[in-house]
């Protein structure tokens, strides 16, 4: 009787305690779910690279970040086919003193190779001559210059980077695609980047690009004369654009 009596008393107080709400393990995973639920929603993480992000989208979560960072902060690299434009940060400290950090929107469209041009001849064997649309879509807006750590560069095969306008290059300047400067806001103008290359520098190279926010874009460049604008370009080589 002893026994009997001791666990009904027991079972009395259990159910005390479980009406009262009283340290269950139930009443715990309850009040967990009700913190949980009660936190805010964390911002949600936006990719910089996608291309399918609306101008709003790209200035509220980018424009200070980084394109092609994630919106974190942190460099990346990112491989487009020749081409293909890619969204980029546009120069800090543009060299005519406006405003930078804009969106701008970068695309190498054709490729040339020529021993000679304009008058110069190559010092390594061939000259790379690239034509580039640059687009500032939003804002005002002027590429990266390598003063900043930006700009253009070719990336050999063998992994050689060299950069944009050594030697004989920067003597190159195609009528018609002669850019720089800043871009005004919803315009696009043509620019040019040179390369002065040996012949196996010049066979499958790719082309780097770095924007003021220090992500680096790279298109593998068609080893043959290749785009839309090869014939304007060659006739502003020829001084007759």
């Amino acid at each position: 009787m002893r026994v009997r009596a001791t666990a009904a008393v027991a079972a009395m107080l259990v159910a005390a305690l479980t009406a009262c709400g009283g340290g269950g393990s139930d009443s715990q995973a309850g009040g967990s779910a009700k913190a949980a639920a009660s936190k805010p929603a964390k911002k949600k993480d936006v990719d910089c690279k996608d291309t399918s992000l609306s101008q709003a989208e790209w200035t509220k979560y980018c424009a200070n970040a980084g394109a092609g960072t994630g919106g974190d902060g942190t460099t990346a690299t990112t491989k487009l086919a020749f081409g293909k434009a890619a969204k980029t940060v546009g120069a800090q400290s543009p060299a005519d003193g406006s405003q930078g950090g804009e969106m701008l929107e970068v695309s190498p469209t054709t490729v040339v190779y020529q021993a000679e041009a304009m008058g110069s001849e190559s010092q390594n064997g061939v000259f790379a001559i690239i034509t580039v649309k640059d687009r500032a879509p939003a804002g005002k807006a002027a590429e990266s210059a390598p003063i900043e750590g930006g700009g253009w560069q070719w990336i050999a095969p063998d992994g050689q980077a060299l950069d944009e306008g050594e030697n004989e290059a920067s003597s190159v300047t195609p009528n018609g695609f002669t850019g720089g400067g800043s871009i005004p806001a919803g315009a696009w103008a043509w620019d040019t980047a040179v390369f002065d290359l040996s012949k196996e520098q010049a066979k499958g190279g790719t082309l780097s690009y770095t924007d003021g926010a220090g992500a680096t874009f790279q298109w593998k460049v068609p080893a043959t004369d290749s785009g839309p604008e090869l014939a304007q370009l060659k006739k502003g080589m020829a001084g007759n654009y």
